[in-house]
C-alpha cells in the first residue's frame, strides 16, 4: 500500500470511528454542543485527554501551515473544517495525503 493510500485510508477511519461515538453522544443527548463541549472536561482523565489533543491540534495547525508553503499543498485550508467537524484523526491524514498527492504530481 503505497503511502497515499494509507493516508486516505486513515482519513476514512478517522472520521468514521469518532463519528460512531459522537454519533451515539448527540442521539442520546440531542445536538447540544455547549453540553458536548462540557463533557469532554467532565472529569480529570477526559480533561488531560481532550488538552492534549487540543495542544496537539494547535502545533499541527503551525506545522501544517509553514510544511504547506514549502510543499506547495493546495486546499491546505481543508485542515481546519476536518478539524472542527471530526479532529485530527481526520485532518492529520487528510493533510498528509494532500502533501503526499501534491509531491506525486510534482515529480
Amino acid at each position: 500500500m503505497s503511502y497515499k493510500n494509507f493516508y486516505l485510508t486513515m482519513s476514512i477511519l478517522g472520521t468514521f470511528i469518532p463519528w460512531v461515538f459522537f454519533g451515539s453522544f448527540f442521539s442520546f443527548h440531542g445536538i447540544d454542543i455547549l453540553f458536548f463541549l462540557k463533557s469532554l472536561f467532565v472529569n480529570g482523565a477526559a480533561a488531560g485527554f481532550s488538552s492534549d489533543v487540543v495542544i496537539a491540534l494547535l502545533v499541527f495547525w503551525v506545522w501544517s501551515w509553514q510544511d504547506m508553503k514549502v510543499h506547495r499543498v493546495a486546499n491546505w485550508w481543508l485542515v481546519f473544517p476536518a478539524s472542527f467537524t471530526v479532529g485530527l484523526s481526520l485532518a492529520f491524514p487528510l493533510y498528509l495525503y494532500m502533501r503526499e498527492k501534491q509531491s506525486v504530481q510534482l515529480t
